[in-house]
C-alpha cells in the first residue's frame, strides 16, 4: 500500500481487492506500524501516523462496516485524512495504557491535560509541544481520555535538521508523567520521510 499523496476515493481498493492483498499484506502494515510506535515510560504509547497507516486505517474501516457507496467512503477519508502528516509536521495517535481497569480510571484521572504536555525535541532546537484533538476536546473535569490525536507542527530550521541527521527526544513534562526518550533511529528514518 505504498501509494503517495492525497487520499482519494480513486486512490482506495475496492472491499475485493482489499481483502486479497490485506492477506498479503497485513504483516508488514504492521511491522511499519510498530516501528512508528514510541514508547514514552510504561504507559503511553504514540502511534506516529503515515499516509500507509491512514490508508490501511480507512480500507479496515471500509472493510468492516463494508462501506461500499461514495458517500460512505468520503467519510471514512473525512474523518481520518486529517490524521495524516501534511509535510511541516509529525501527526501521532497517543494511547494511555494501562491493564487493569481500576489504575486506568484512577490515572487517567490524575492525567488531565497530559496530552498538552507531550513534545518532540529536535537536537539544537526549543521544543515543540503536540497540539491536541483539533477535533474535538477529549477530556472533561474529572478524567483525560485513554486516546488523543496530537499535531507536533515543526519549522523549517527543525525539518532541515531533522533531515540532516539530528537526534529528536519525544517526551512528557506533565506533574504525574515526567518522562522523555530519543526516538530510536529506525522510527526516525521513517518520521523524516512525512518532512518536504
Amino acid at each position: 500500500m505504498q501509494i503517495t499523496g492525497k487520499i482519494t476515493r480513486e486512490s482506495l481498493m475496492t472491499l475485493e481487492a482489499y481483502t486479497k492483498y490485506r492477506k498479503e499484506f497485513k504483516a508488514q502494515i504492521m511491522a511499519h506500524r510498530q516501528l512508528r510506535s514510541v514508547h514514552l515510560g510504561e504507559h503511553i504509547n504514540v502511534q506516529f501516523e503515515s499516509e500507509t497507516s491512514i490508508r490501511y486505517q480507512i480500507q479496515e474501516m471500509l472493510r468492516l462496516e463494508k462501506i461500499f457507496e461514495e458517500d460512505g467512503i468520503t467519510q471514512e477519508i473525512e474523518a481520518y485524512a486529517p490524521l495524516m502528516p501534511d509535510g511541516s509536521n509529525w501527526k501521532a495517535t497517543m494511547l494511555i495504557e494501562y491493564p487493569d481497569v481500576n489504575e486506568r480510571k484512577r490515572e487517567l484521572a490524575r492525567l488531565i491535560g497530559v496530552e498538552d504536555r507531550l513534545f518532540v525535541e529536535v537536537e539544537g532546537h526549543a521544543r515543540v509541544y503536540a497540539i491536541a484533538d483539533e477535533d474535538m476536546d477529549r477530556e472533561n473535569d474529572e478524567k483525560t481520555s485513554a486516546v488523543h490525536f496530537l499535531r507536533f507542527e515543526l519549522s523549517p530550521p527543525m525539518c532541515a535538521a531533522v533531515k540532516a541527521g539530528a537526534g529528536v527526544k519525544l517526551g512528557c513534562d506533565h506533574t504525574h508523567y515526567p518522562a522523555h526518550r530519543t526516538i530510536p533511529a529506525e522510527a526516525l528514518a521513517s518520521l523524516v520521510s512525512d518532512l518536504h
